[in-house]
């Protein structure tokens, strides 16, 4: 909201002329309308002003994200036809909602002749859209549960320099609007007719899975995440004593799933992860457990392969009944 100043204007004597006529001076009105203009800027650009006053967003010393409490959701619905499982009796509906100025698309699956259906948060890996991540949305809705899954920001891909850049800049890294996306998902599910809202998780794959760890720290209506093929960066490995950036290793922290893992409890964390993992290697995911606080799951499969597989839903069927049942 931006401010505006105001006040009486100040007139100063001049000197009469021998017809008895004040003369002004053109200097003293010269000066007189620059300090007008030099107010005005002070007054717009105040440092007390500054974009940091009015940040929606924080991070602590220690790396750790924060968000201003957030408003009402402002989102539209409109059902649609299944496209992706025709043969099954779901229901389909598009759903956009308002997210830090912009609107998030997104796919709201409902289990067919669902009244208080528990509620996921699903957000695709990299590069993978939510059209395309309606098979693990479709094998959900078969356990009985809802999904809203997100088109995310960049397809879910990110640019840690770029994102360094804004950070020092005072500006929003996109990888902190795409953690605040998947906070305002859940609250636009949490208020749908057909959703239980006690009764929420978030799920991620690969990069998703990164977005929706630090969600659920950060969200305690959260019961519990569920991350497939992915982990944290590693950062709680670096002695702060030889950091020579401080600003860029807490950004680093900021981002890393492992900076948010104390912070979890009570919600429980499961992680599934191949052995023969092609792009996040299974060692990552391993430290990224162990660093990990109860209640925490671990499941491994061996297929050389990235991302969710019909070998993990045993074990996706079982802890969701754990914690959303």
């Amino acid at each position: 909201m931006s401010r505006h100043s105001s006040g009486k204007k100040e007139f100063k004597k001049t000197k009469k002329s021998s017809s008895g006529a004040r003369t002004p001076k053109p200097t003293v009105f010269i000066l007189g309308f620059l300090l007008i203009v030099v107010g005005i800027f002070g007054v717009l650009y105040n440092p007390s002003n500054s974009i940091e006053k009015t940040l929606p967003w924080e991070v602590s010393e220690a790396g750790t994200l924060s968000f201003s409490p957030r408003e009402e959701p402002i989102f539209m619905v409109q059902e649609i036809e299944d496209q992706y499982s025709p043969e099954d009796p779901d229901i389909l509906k598009l759903v956009s909602f308002e997210s830090s100025g912009e609107n998030i698309q997104a796919l709201l699956r409902i289990p067919a002749n669902a009244s208080s259906s528990p509620g996921i948060v699903l957000l695709p890996g990299a590069g993978v859209n939510k059209e395309g991540e309606q098979r693990l949305a479709g094998e959900l809705s078969k356990m009985g549960y809802a999904t809203l899954t997100l088109d995310q920001r960049n397809k879910g891909g990110v640019n840690v320099n770029r994102d360094l850049e804004l950070f020092r800049a005072g500006l929003e890294p996109v990888e902190y609007l795409m953690v605040y996306d998947t906070l305002k998902a859940t609250d636009v599910l949490s208020i749908q007719p057909e959703i239980d809202p006690e009764r929420l998780a978030v799920l991620g794959e690969s990069n998703g899975g990164r977005f929706a760890i630090i969600a659920c720290a950060l969200e305690p209506s959260l019961k519990g995440v569920i991350g497939i093929s992915t982990s944290g960066y590693g950062t709680e490995e670096i002695d702060p004593a030889s950091v020579t950036d401080p600003e860029a290793y807490r950004f680093y922290r900021s981002i890393d799933p492992d900076t948010y893992l104390s912070a979890l409890p009570p919600s429980r964390l499961v992680l599934i992860h191949s052995f023969n993992d092609t792009v996040i290697p299974h060692e990552m995911a391993l430290r990224t457990f162990d660093l990990a606080k109860e209640p925490k799951a671990m499941y491994n499969t061996t297929e050389e392969t990235h991302g969710y597989t019909v070998s993990m839903r045993p074990d996706i069927e079982k802890e969701l009944e754990l914690f959303l049942n």
